[in-house]
């Protein structure tokens, strides 16, 4: 498949969680009642956002300081919240972004997600906004809670699956809002946009190749601007 001559990028990879979605309507309570069903006390509201975008199994291991093995009885309990409620639920995309990736598509530009939200969850919310179809791939983590899938890894795979669908992978790009969507990709030399409507703090972006504060800055990165046929 041959890249398309509307981007300066041969494929677009786009993190889901405080990327292309707000699900943290949903995420915060889940992780408070599970927190409170193990007999620990949950941080409070306003160090919840930090939870978001890292793989579930790491954060609670790392911020809610419990055991390997509590960490995958929690992951489990919180999936399991999550299915119950339904994937979609208390999901919101953030402003322009549907707009952006159909017009991404619209460009012939490849796209897929690289997410470390479970692939399962990530398909679902994809399929709820009409999504699922400008997108060669989706990618996310395994529903697995005792697999801890880092960007890194969905990264490649990912890449791997775009590869096999024929897609040109020289000029990728990541559009992510952490500091692991940057690190992540840069274990496999991918340059990543920050965006900063998402979860992320002041000097998380270090290290991308650009930073944009809305949706019509990541358009411009993103799509080379039409010229008008002479």
């Amino acid at each position: 498949m041959a890249s398309s001559e509307n981007s300066p990028w041969s494929c677009i990879l786009w993190d889901v969680d405080g990327t292309v979605a707000d699900a943290s309507a949903g995420i915060l309570p889940r992780i408070t009642q599970v927190l409170t069903d193990l007999g620990r006390t949950p941080p409070p509201p306003e160090e919840l956002s930090a939870w978001i975008g890292p793989p579930m199994l790491e954060s609670f291991q790392v911020r809610g300081m419990l055991s390997a093995d509590e960490a995958v009885d929690a992951v489990a309990r919180y999936r399991e919240l999550a299915a119950r409620e339904g994937y979609a639920e208390s999901v919101a995309l953030y402003p322009g972004v549907a707009d952006l990736i159909h017009a991404v598509n619209a460009a012939g530009v490849p796209q897929s997600t690289a997410s470390t939200k479970p692939e399962n969850q990530v398909r679902a919310i994809l399929e709820h906004y009409g999504l699922d179809g400008c997108f060669t791939s989706i990618n996310g983590a395994s529903s697995d809670a005792d697999v801890l899938d880092t960007k890194s890894t969905v990264l490649a795979r990912a890449l791997k699956r775009l590869e096999e669908a024929g897609v040109d992978t020289s000029r990728p790009v990541l559009v992510g809002d952490r500091h692991h969507d940057v690190d992540g990709a840069t274990e496999h030399g991918v340059p990543v946009v920050f965006v900063r409507w998402g979860f992320g703090t002041p000097g998380e972006e270090e290290g991308a190749i650009a930073v944009v504060d809305d949706i019509d800055q990541l358009r411009a990165v993103l799509i080379s601007e039409q010229r008008d046929a002479a």
